[in-house]
């Protein structure tokens, strides 16, 4: 039985993780996050405290589990915050990286590392998986920067690039564009939605099938793992209205320059996803069909209305 460790698990891949990999009977799965353990299922994996940002406790185990795999789903991802606080966010996004380089190299560990479409300016969206990298933020920058330690290393690796990725925390500690525009068209809210920003959003349960994918095929090398469709959040915004039949008269246009955020947006990124889809099967499910998945997941029963 191969083992797999997985950093962040508590976030919102990392338990999809666990969920995914807990029901595959070939793998032994140990959860590792900063802190005491919040996922939801309570059995079929181990749990241990890591906080990757130190160089000891990635050494120490690593060294003691041996594990086969490494997912590394921890980091900082608010971008404005990685660009107020540089220092955490080089630590978690770059050091925590090169210390588990280290650790793989010595163990002869399979690392698969989480990455992002933000080490591209977006001027020439979509991107496959050769494209030139020009990060706009210092969050980009420092993905960019743990990408090249892989690159640089002897390791065995693999990079997952994603996208925008939505899904529903077992606790509904983060929400997402879905659960935002439905509590506000269901409050009558009127909504500023931008319009000039275009992404392939990524469902959290195709993102950790993906990883899967990876881990199972051994896959090395660059991966873009993220959703088939090109939308803007405009486009998202009507789409969930449609599937919860909700007024759509409260969604206005908005372009990016109408919000005023430290960090700067890529304005067209998105992926083309055809290397995934041909070497590991992957297959992401549509925009419409990820609402209806967090749509069952909140339980409700209705179905897509077209208004």
């Amino acid at each position: 039985m191969k083992k797999i460790l997985i950093t962040g698990a508590n976030g919102l891949l990392g338990q999809k993780l666990v969920e995914l990999l807990t029901d595959k009977s070939d793998y032994q799965v140990v959860a590792t996050a900063r802190g005491e353990n919040r996922l939801p299922r309570s059995s079929g994996y181990a749990y241990r405290s890591l906080d990757v940002t130190s160089r000891v406790q990635v050494q120490e185990m690593v060294t003691e589990l041996k594990p086969d795999y490494i997912i590394h789903t921890a980091a900082m991802t608010n971008v404005d915050q990685c660009e107020s606080d540089r220092e955490e966010c080089w630590k978690l996004n770059v050091d925590a990286v090169q210390y588990l380089v280290e650790a793989c190299a010595v163990n002869n560990t399979f690392l698969l590392h989480l990455s992002t479409d933000f080490i591209f300016d977006g001027e020439n969206g979509p991107y496959d998986e050769q494209a030139t990298a020009k990060p706009l933020s210092y969050y980009g920058q420092s993905k960019l920067a743990a990408e090249e330690l892989l690159l640089k290393s002897t390791i065995r690796w693999a990079i997952a690039r994603t996208v925008l990725v939505y899904g529903i925390a077992h606790d509904m500690s983060r929400s997402n564009i879905i659960l935002w525009v439905k509590k506000s068209l269901e409050d009558q809210k009127t909504i500023k939605v931008v319009d000039d920003q275009w992404r392939t959003p990524t469902l959290a349960e195709d993102l950790a099938t993906g990883c899967y994918l990876i881990v199972k095929h051994e896959a090395e090398g660059i991966f873009n793992i993220s959703g088939k469709d090109m939308l803007t959040p405009y486009d998202m915004a009507l789409q969930t209205a449609r599937f919860f039949g909700l007024d759509q008269s409260y969604i206005t246009r908005a372009d990016s320059s109408t919000f005023t955020q430290p960090a700067k947006r890529p304005p067209r990124t998105g992926f083309i996803i055809d290397k995934a889809s041909k070497q590991l099967g992957y297959q992401p499910r549509s925009f419409e069909e990820g609402i209806a998945v967090l749509a069952a997941r909140m339980g409700f029963k209705g179905k897509s209305i077209v208004l």
